[in-house]
């Protein structure tokens, strides 16, 4: 074993997780799952059959992964946010064959006690704030707040927030790494320096 796991975790054979990552109190993590390297599970973390999740991912505690949720690298699952896999369920009627897949695309932030409603992308290095609800995709490098969920702004890949409007042409440094962001036909894009 190439990883640590607390004793009262439970890993399901089958199960493939990555070097270096670390499996705290309580998590279970079932035998179809794959989970890259240095990926932090806290306490109390469930991850479905179904799932993937990339390196140097984080999700915190009381979080489950359930099953048709793709994490791609650095992604980080704030304490308590919520993943769904069925739009409409029902106690009294199977749908697991309606799962919907949900993609939380390189280095996105999903802030604590927010929900991402299945079937929707999270873009790359956007930031979902504590609370909200997703319930449409969320373009690259986007700010969204509140219930549903609103942009308000953009954010750069160091994760502090861009001086650019929502819409529009403008262009930015970010102070800490220099790199460039370009507002264009309201997408950002990144130039790293």
């Amino acid at each position: 074993m190439n990883y640590q796991k607390h004793s009262s975790a439970i890993v399901d054979e089958g199960a493939q997780i990555g070097e270096g990552s670390r499996v705290w109190h309580f998590v279970h993590v079932c035998g179809g799952a794959k989970v890259g390297r240095n990926v932090s599970m806290g306490q109390n973390v469930f991850i479905g059959n179904k799932v993937t999740i990339g390196d140097n991912c984080k999700i915190q505690n009381n979080v489950s992964v359930y099953d048709n949720v793709h994490l791609e690298e650095g992604v980080f699952c704030g304490p308590s946010m919520v993943f769904t896999n069925v739009y409409n369920p029902r106690s009294l009627i199977e749908r697991k064959d309606e799962y919907r897949d949900t993609l939380v695309k390189t280095g996105a932030t999903l802030g604590a006690n927010c929900t991402i409603v299945c079937g929707v992308t999270v873009g790359e290095f956007s930031f979902v704030g504590a609370g909200a609800v997703i319930n449409k995709d969320v373009p690259a490098y986007a700010l969204m707040v509140g219930v549903p969920a609103k942009q308000i702004g953009w954010m750069s890949a160091y994760g502090e927030q861009l001086d650019l409007p929502l819409q529009g042409q403008a262009e930015v440094a970010c102070q800490h790494t220099g790199d460039r962001y370009i507002l264009n036909d309201n997408q950002v894009s990144r130039v790293k320096v």
